[in-house]
């Protein structure tokens, strides 16, 4: 097996394989889901090829949050402290700047577990970590720069993928290929699934400034007439995030830079003077907030994880969270299957009924949250968002922590 392929050119002109892999599970996309997915069937032995369509796992605003529950089940793996070693930061408490003063969001050092905190740490140091430890069992297989173009179908089952190389086309033949490769999925599309949609009122304008050594720690989210903000702790950068009305970036930019950046330093006046690096629009990446879930996550020999089941919000941070947690599950109940060579359609529909619903739950929650909060906030003609005083009752803040931490409900790895 080639353990990483040349970059990709996509020649529509080249026709011929010029190579077949065999693999019994073939995971089409890199991300967590993929990744952590990849990890547990190959300490099992199951053979397993992972294909990414980049060169490498670096990728600018990328999710950087690792929750608790992740946390937990890195820990199982026996590999939480090693993890740990690599360069990251802790947040415990989140923080609101509401017209009525500070208010703790959510604190997660009281919730009872060992890690109570969200590990910030560059996505990219956690794949290649994922990777690296994936890479010590003899069965795991990583091609870089493998796009996925055609799914291999035989009399109804989905038998692996194509996927375009440097120097031409590719195949893998696979027991089960399962889809990972996030909110744009190429396996999704190919396969033609059902999705039920909804509409987040938002998108996100990312972008850094400098962080300075008496700065406060953590995260913070802002409230202003029409505005909201958040920002998140990345060594010596804040990375920011400006929430927009759905598709108003356009509006954004003809009003101009300087607009945008006095708006920034009227919502954090911290932020006056360091706005001034931002210089070109190309400071500035946009997130197109989309949420929606397939209605079935499977067909013969295939299965989606992940965002490619399920692109989530970012609101309440749980896309990591839930793709990992997905690929727990698709481990725990595929691995005996794979082992046996028999990957019959209801255990793929029994990862799907495990998924489901804590993925509707979360999704609805956060559905409300964007309806009734965001949009109002988002609401140039309406006050400032205040926080109602309910919510200041200790009882209730711990249960935002606990959403935050471990969505609905935990997993457990299981050896099979």
């Amino acid at each position: 097996m080639t353990a990483q392929a040349a970059a990709p050119t996509r020649d529509p002109e080249v026709h011929t394989v010029k190579e077949t892999f065999t693999t019994t599970c073939c995971v089409v996309g890199g991300g967590p889901a993929g990744a952590v997915l990849s990890l547990l069937l190959a300490r099992q032995g199951i053979d397993v090829t992972l294909l990414e369509a980049h060169k490498d796992f670096d990728r600018d605003f990328r999710g950087d949050t690792l929750h608790p529950s992740t946390m937990e089940i890195m820990d199982q793996l026996g590999l939480v402290d090693r993890l740990l070693e690599l360069p990251h930061n802790k947040l415990s408490v989140m923080t609101v700047n509401a017209p009525s003063g500070p208010f703790e969001v959510a604190n997660l050092s009281h919730l009872k577990t060992r890690f109570n905190y969200i590990t910030m740490m560059p996505q990219v140091e956690f794949l290649d970590f994922i990777t690296s430890e994936a890479a010590k069992y003899p069965g795991f297989h990583l091609i870089m720069n493998a796009n996925v173009n055609e799914l291999i179908e035989e009399d109804g089952v989905v038998r692996g993928v194509r996927f375009i190389g440097l120097d031409g086309r590719y195949e893998v033949r696979a027991l089960l290929t399962v889809g990972a490769d996030g909110r744009f999925s190429r396996v999704r599309k190919l396969s033609r699934f059902e999705a039920v949609s909804t509409s987040p009122p938002m998108d996100i304008v990312w972008f850094r400034v400098p962080r300075f050594p008496d700065d406060p720690s953590g995260g913070m989210g802002r409230f202003n007439r029409g505005h909201i903000s958040i920002q998140l702790e990345r060594g010596s950068d804040w990375q920011v995030g400006y929430v927009i009305p759905k598709g108003g970036y356009r509006d954004l930019k003809e009003a101009g830079l300087d607009t945008l950046k006095r708006e920034i330093a009227e919502m954090n006046p911290a932020f006056a003077v360091r706005v001034n690096a931002l210089n070109d629009w190309h400071d500035f990446s946009l997130l197109s907030v989309e949420a929606d879930r397939v209605k079935r996550w499977y067909r013969p020999g295939l299965l989606l994880i992940g965002d490619a089941a399920h692109v989530m919000s970012p609101v309440g941070g749980n896309g990591i969270n839930y793709a990992i947690q997905d690929a727990v599950e698709a481990a725990n109940i595929l691995a005996k299957p794979l082992k046996t060579g028999h990957v019959e359609i209801s255990h793929l529909a029994k990862v799907q009924r495990r998924r489901e619903w804590p993925t509707r739950i979360v999704q609805r929650i956060v559905t409300g949250l964007q309806r009734n909060l965001i949009a109002s906030a988002l609401d140039p003609n309406k006050p400032p968002l205040d926080i109602p005083f309910f919510m200041r009752w200790p009882i209730l803040r711990d249960i935002p922590a606990r959403f935050v931490g471990f969505g609905i409900g935990r997993v457990r790895v299981k050896e099979s």
